[in-house]
């Protein structure tokens, strides 16, 4: 479990370690590290999903760790209040960001073993904080140095904790 303490409130996640074990121990070494300690969501679209984890309020990116890769054949989907590993066109990219699916988006599933078809790795869920999760779903967004669906007002990631 790890708990995500924002500004909006407290968002807990149960890590599906079974499923996908090197991206939940890379995301629990980030989360032990303080890594995502004021780190903010930089990318909210409602519908669609919550992005956070890889930049400070400044919108500076903070300097990852080595790329994982895809675990996404596990076949997870991403549904409704799942978290997922962002990543770039490269399958294999995901870092330190991740995001929380706000709606089912099959779209984003597995279907092959191809640049086109690897999708996006699902490694956990809510278990509580949804409303936390709706809550930031909601908020203004605009642009902000280059970057598209910013928040207006920063929605910070003041402490991530591990449970257990």
């Amino acid at each position: 479990m790890v708990s995500l303490h924002t500004n909006f409130g407290v968002i807990k996640l149960q890590l599906f370690a079974d499923k996908a074990p090197a991206t939940v121990e890379n995301f629990k070494s980030y989360v032990s590290e303080g890594f995502y300690d004021g780190t903010i969501f930089h990318r909210v679209i409602d519908g669609f999903m919550i992005q956070g984890g890889g930049f400070t309020v400044d919108m500076e990116q903070k300097e990852t760790k080595a790329q994982i890769k895809n675990e996404a054949n596990n076949k997870v989907p991403n549904k409704k209040g799942t978290i997922a590993m962002a990543r770039t066109n490269d399958p294999h990219s995901a870092t330190c960001q991740f995001f929380i699916n706000v709606a089912d988006n099959s779209f984003l599933n597995f279907s092959s073993e191809t640049s086109s078809g690897w999708g996006y790795c699902v490694f956990g869920e809510v278990v509580e904080g949804m409303d936390v999760v709706d809550k930031i779903k909601a908020v203004a967004t605009g642009r902000k140095f280059g970057h598209a669906d910013v928040p207006v007002e920063n929605v910070v990631i003041e402490k991530a904790e591990l449970h257990g």
